[in-house]
């Protein structure tokens, strides 16, 4: 197996090494799984959360150690990796709480007369008719229960993103051993380090040899995994484009997508302009802008524009930029330098199209300076798709509902904010923006992970957070038992 150098997007030093899977690894490594699977099924409730609780200790033990894998092969943020650790040991616990609480349910059988005058018959196999039966007798056929129970699909396939190597994988592998499931994670290519130390640590947790694999492949060998018929489902994070591609050839297994964004926010006239721009500017800039719920577009009301756009400015240029790994930066570099040039592309044509900078526009090979843009349009890059850097579009409107239909206006449905004083604002705004989470006097960039997330249209299908993906991640099977 020949190993490969990570290297850091901020000055491409070598922050490790990671062994490069060929065809004959993926084998092993599925076949390692698929035999785990066979004991992650039947391990009782208590040792899955045994281990997933004991996993979360380690990792606060452990904290430093991963803080600084992420931030050198991520690029991140001390700040940022910090907090990316704590959601991740979150993340555990909680799964640790949901798998000792998963259940099914009584499915309830004797709700409507005529069925069940229909499905009942006496000993002799004659029908029952209800008007013949007193009491006695009707209490004497009742007796049939229906049993709904949860059971793990089978051995999983994750892929996730670089963005965050530890708990966007940590939302694909909690719930999956919860449930009893075993998984084989391709990890970023750019970020694969991180997963090795997750490996490690829930092998020192008590999880079962081979119910996680990780395999640092090329993309034929991953979408060799897609199309395996072995895999009971693959969840993705990462763009509209692969996602889309992976449902398409995935065939019968189940798929479940955590995809691209452009978060819209909506300042209102009442907001609290301080926390807005605040918001905002954390939610679109820090970590490079690299997250899919992160901060894109802003929509803000015209007689408060003047004042939000100069606070927000202000706390844009205020963002201390530089290497992830010295305190108190927070921006670094985006993941490589191809991206930073697409990211200035983009810059660069919406200003050949009238839009103005009111902030940053330039870079410094893969940094990129927070930028502020204004007088853009729908049809710009910058508005119409995900651009996944530190770049926030700044535009005014007139009328609320107006605002919300721009807001609307995208093949994106992820998440969005709004900031007002009014409630109606945003039980009105709800029924017309296809998203999957809407915050209300924050920014999209909220996310508590044991929440529902996920997207409407080319943002995904599936849901995570914790026990929404343990649902995804488990299926029914119904008992019924006449005891009559």
């Amino acid at each position: 197996m020949t190993l490969e150098k990570i290297l850091s997007p901020y000055d491409g030093s070598v922050v490790g090494e990671m062994p490069v899977a060929g065809p004959a690894d993926v084998e092993q490594a599925i076949g390692r799984a698929q035999r785990a699977f066979e004991i992650m099924r039947k391990l009782p409730r208590f040792a899955r959360a045994d281990i997933l609780a004991r996993a979360a200790e380690l990792l606060k033990a452990r904290r430093d150690e991963f803080v600084r894998t992420i931030a050198a092969e991520a690029g991140k943020p001390l700040f940022d990796a910090r907090g990316e650790v704590s959601r991740a040991i979150f993340n555990l616990t909680n799964a640790a709480a949901e798998a000792r609480l998963q259940h099914g349910d009584e499915v309830p059988l004797d709700a409507d007369a005529g069925v069940f005058e229909y499905q009942t018959t006496d000993a002799d196999g004659r029908p029952a008719s209800l008007a013949d039966l007193d009491h006695a007798a009707l209490a004497s056929m009742r007796r049939r229960v229906g049993i709904a129970r949860r059971f793990p699909i089978g051995t999983i396939l994750a892929i996730a993103p670089f963005n965050f190597p530890l708990n966007l994988v940590m939302h694909k592998v909690a719930p999956a051993i919860a449930v009893g499931n075993s998984v084989v994670l391709k990890p970023a290519p750019q970020t694969p380090l991180t997963a090795l130390l997750l490996q490690k640590l829930l092998a020192d947790a008590g999880l079962p040899a081979g119910a996680l694999e990780v395999v640092h492949c090329p993309v034929d060998l991953a979408e060799a995994m897609v199309r395996d018929e072995r895999f009971a489902m693959v969840t993705f994070t990462g763009s509209a484009k692969v996602g889309w591609h992976i449902k398409a050839i995935a065939g019968r297994k189940k798929v479940a997508l955590e995809l691209g964004g452009n978060g819209a926010v909506i300042v209102a006239e009442d907001a609290d302009l301080d926390l807005a721009a605040a918001r905002c500017v954390r939610g679109g800039v820090v970590y490079g802008g690299q997250y899919c719920i992160g901060v894109q577009r802003i929509l803000v009301q015209e007689s408060v524009a003047d004042a939000f756009i100069e606070k927000l400015v202000a706390k844009v240029e205020a963002c201390r930029v530089g290497n992830p790994m010295e305190e108190g930066v927070d921006v670094g570099p985006v993941i490589d330098e191809n991206s930073a040039r697409r990211i200035q592309s983009w810059v660069d044509e919406a200003l050949a199209q009238g839009a103005r900078v009111l902030a940053g526009g330039s870079r410094e090979r893969a940094v990129v300076m927070p930028t502020v843009l204004t007088d853009t349009r729908p049809g710009m890059k910058v508005e119409d798709e995900e651009i996944f850097g530190p770049v926030v579009t700044v535009n005014r409107y007139q009328d609320f509902d107006q605002a919300v239909r721009r807001a609307a206006d995208s093949k994106y449905g992820l998440q969005g904010g709004i900031f007002t004083q009014d409630l109606r604002r945003a039980f009105r705004a709800i029924e017309d923006w296809e998203v999957g989470g809407l915050m209300i006097n924050d920014v999209p960039i909220y996310r508590i992970d044991n929440m529902p997330f996920g997207g409407w249209k080319e943002s995904g299908t599936g849901r995570e957070g914790t026990r929404y993906a343990m649902d995804e991640m488990s299926e029914i099977r119904l008992m019924v038992i006449n005891y009559a």
